[in-house]
């Protein structure tokens, strides 16, 4: 079939040749070789509109993602390094050291595709603001959300006024009348940007915390307040005059008394036909990009900005929770990654910092930098004393409130398209929100620093802090510490942590994480009659949280879980891949002299350094198929070895099985076997066995025998790595007074 359709194909051709004329074709492309023809074919396609869009969207993602990693990694939101970046990509660096790059990469021609692909992701992205808006939270704590979030408002709104009467004569005199200017400065100093917020709320475990609680419902408060009075301000300008502007703020209220008492209840009674559906259908979601995209032409034609119909088309969405999350999971994605970053590189290419060149244009941004923290930090913080919080939790809430970000990004690139803000002013007010937010993440430090002494003063009882990867780990650590510190356990603080590597986890997907990771360890602390204290946690450093919370809560005990390969060398394990296998282990090894980190589980270097960091007694448990201890071996290398009687007497002993004391192998110290008879077996026969050494004892086959041993012995017995993979599950422990400097 194919050679035949081939050569009618050829036949075909050849005969359409004959319609050839010879005075068709371009003499250049005769004259021209072949090559020069391939290169000319090659330089046009490169400086066509869609390929120079696609290597612009190459770039700044790629910009974008290492400028994310760098800002986390130093402990600020990821969104800051985005935003930094965008600017890194306009005339303040890039066209300042390579103006002929940055002019072939973003000439002035195509800023108009990317500007319209930002605005897309924009709209998107205040959609899933108005989304993760919780109204149920802000009813909860109504009247201390009422008060912070107005005085968050109203005082740095106030002390912006009276800003921009300073330098509304030198920088707005020359783009629009003095009220536009002055309400906008006012609404620049009143944002507070929600999704930071929120972020760095769930960052440091204070979702569920009364004051993280409080600080987000005055946010999301403090934002639909802050977008309804700009959506007036944009009236103001666009109209030109105070009565003119007065139809465009009635059609504004037309419009959001319809989205409340119309089309809310409307998409409520759909939501709950769909409530109990598993999947959403098509149709449906089109249905409701339908209704954003209406949204947003219906405030864009009465003068209020797209935007604001994008967000109230969020607000408005049913509560269903599921609802929710499936909405945010489609669109929250390839808006954060892929649209969100081109508005940062649009946004920078407008912005130069260069821009700010004199002392007194320093000066002025200055002026703006102290008006903002006065205002919103000291306003928020006020206002939260004011209701009754303490001290600690209102300068907590003054400091969240003050985070300006991303919401001031969108914010300030309104009011420059419409020409009130000139480029220096955008630049000025771009200086101060970066600031702002930047200084978030190290006053929270600091707050907890300093009213960390007091805390230490009031700390009475022991604390037992458990922190595990897998859901079915929590559980298993909560049974070895209740096995380990008996009757102390029940007197004990006890706090258990689950950590989840990425920070730009949804909240909504984070609460739902945090719900179903605490199942087992609920269980087995209603059997135990145990209360714990859960605290969930999105991190990108986990090693530094987990040592942050040990040492913020003073803790006495820590337990941690470690995968089976826990100190055991992987190229010297027998099975399957022979000597290939074990050669190209060790060649691996010696170029990363680390093993590889598996999913919930913290390996060797990991424990490692947490120990080093640490000054509490830290427990590790191995689990190799562990059922339940119905088996003690107590293994005892040296003298060191002996603080472990410390929990065999008092904790262990509580348990009615008996302990088995052995030793590695026949070699032992003949003192101290003799020491251990005398001290604990003779004194105490019911509860103390001397048992074979370990290389001959056939317990270590059972499941249910569980090993206790110190950390140092646990060290020296890898280097047997036949011996150590045969072990049965481990409990390791690193008492207080071991520090790894110390061993």
């Amino acid at each position: 079939m194919m050679t035949v359709f081939c050569a009618l194909i050829y036949f075909a051709l050849c005969t359409g040749q004959h319609f050839d004329h010879s005075d068709v074709g371009s003499t250049a492309n005769l004259e021209m070789g072949s090559f020069e023809l391939f290169k000319r074919v090659i330089s046009d396609n490169l400086t066509n509109s869609l390929t120079i869009l696609l290597l612009q969207i190459i770039v700044i993602l790629i910009t974008v993602r290492i400028f994310s990693f760098l800002f986390k990694y130093i402990g600020q939101p990821g969104v800051m390094g985005e935003i930094v970046a965008g600017i890194v990509l306009g005339p303040s660096l890039l066209g300042y050291f390579f103006p002929e790059f940055s002019a072939a990469l973003f000439p002035p021609e195509s800023l108009m595709n990317l500007n319209l692909l930002s605005q897309i992701g924009l709209v998107l992205f205040m959609f899933v603001i108005g989304l993760e808006l919780d109204f149920s939270v802000i009813k909860n704590k109504l009247h201390e959300t009422l008060v912070i979030s107005h005085a968050g408002i109203v005082v740095p709104f106030f002390l912006g006024v009276v800003a921009a009467i300073w330098v509304y004569t030198d920088y707005g005199a020359q783009q629009t009348e003095f009220l536009p200017f002055a309400m906008f400065i006012g609404i620049s100093m009143s944002i507070t940007a929600f999704p930071v917020l929120a972020r760095i709320v769930q960052e440091r475990n204070m979702t569920k915390s009364p004051v993280g609680m409080l600080s987000i419902a005055s946010a999301a408060n403090d934002d639909v307040t802050a977008w309804c009075l700009l959506a007036i301000v944009i009236a103001l300008a666009k109209a030109g005059s105070f009565v003119s502007a007065l139809y465009t703020i009635a059609l504004t209220i037309v419009y959001i008394a319809f989205m409340f008492m119309v089309m809310r209840p409307f998409l409520r009674k759909i939501g709950e036909t769909y409530a109990n559906s598993e999947v959403i259908n098509k149709a449906f979601v089109g249905f409701i990009f339908l209704f954003l995209v209406l949204s947003s032409v219906a405030t864009e034609i009465i003068g209020i900005h797209a935007l604001f119909g994008a967000f109230m088309a969020g607000v408005v969405m049913p509560m269903n929770l599921g609802f929710r999350k499936v909405m945010m999971e489609k669109v929250e994605d390839i808006s954060l990654v892929f649209f969100l970053p081109l508005f940062f590189a649009f946004s920078g290419l407008h912005t130069e910092i260069g821009l700010i060149n004199t002392p007194e244009l320093w000066g002025v941004c200055l002026l703006f930098i102290v008006v903002a923290i006065a205002g919103k930090f000291g306003g928020c913080t006020l206002a939260a004393r004011a209701v009754g919080e303490n001290w600690k939790d209102s300068l907590i809430v003054g400091t969240l409130m003050n985070t300006r970000g991303l919401m001031q990004l969108v914010a300030l690139n309104i009011g420059f398209e419409m020409g009130i803000l000139s480029a220096q002013m955008f630049v000025v007010l771009l200086i101060m929100s970066l600031l702002t937010t930047f200084m978030a993440t190290p006053m929270l430090s600091l707050v907890e620093k300093i009213f960390a002494k007091q805390e230490e003063k009031a700390h009475q009882h022991e604390k037992v802090l458990l922190s595990f990867g897998r859901p079915e780990t929590g559980r298993m650590l909560l049974g070895m510490a209740d096995l380990l510190l008996g009757h102390r356990l029940q007197k004990s603080q006890l706090i258990a942590t689950h950590f989840t590597l990425g920070t730009e986890l949804n909240p909504t997907k984070a609460e739902e994480f945090a719900e179903e990771s605490f199942i087992p360890l609920r269980e087995e602390a209603r059997q135990l009659n145990l209360r714990v204290d859960e605290r969930y946690q999105v991190t990108d450093k986990l090693i530094q949280e987990m040592v942050r919370v040990a040492k913020r809560e003073h803790v006495d005990y820590l337990f941690v879980g470690a995968g089976q390969q826990f100190m055991q060398d992987s190229s010297t394990t027998p099975g399957k891949g022979g000597k290939r296998f074990a050669a190209i282990a060790r060649w691996v090894k010696q170029l990363k002299d680390r093993p590889l980190h598996l999913p919930g589980t913290l390996l060797r270097q990991k424990l490692e350094s947490i120990m080093d960091h640490v000054d509490c007694s830290v427990g590790i448990f191995v689990n190799r198929g562990f059922t339940r201890a119905s088996n003690i071996l107590l293994l005892v290398d040296n003298e060191d070895d002996l603080f472990l009687f410390n929990y065999a007497r008092t904790r262990l002993g509580e348990q009615s099985m008996t302990i088995r004391i052995c030793f590695i192998d026949e070699q032992a110290d003949k003192e101290l076997q003799a020491k251990i008879m005398t001290d604990f077996v003779q004194q105490d026969p019911n509860k103390f066995v001397l048992d074979r050494p370990l290389t001959a004892n056939s317990f270590i086959e059972n499941k249910e025998t569980l090993l206790v041993m110190s950390y140092v012995t646990c060290e020296k017995l890898s280097k047997d790595q036949e011996l150590f993979a045969k072990l049965p599950s481990l409990l390791i422990i690193r008492p207080r007074q071991m520090n790894r400097e110390e061993v």
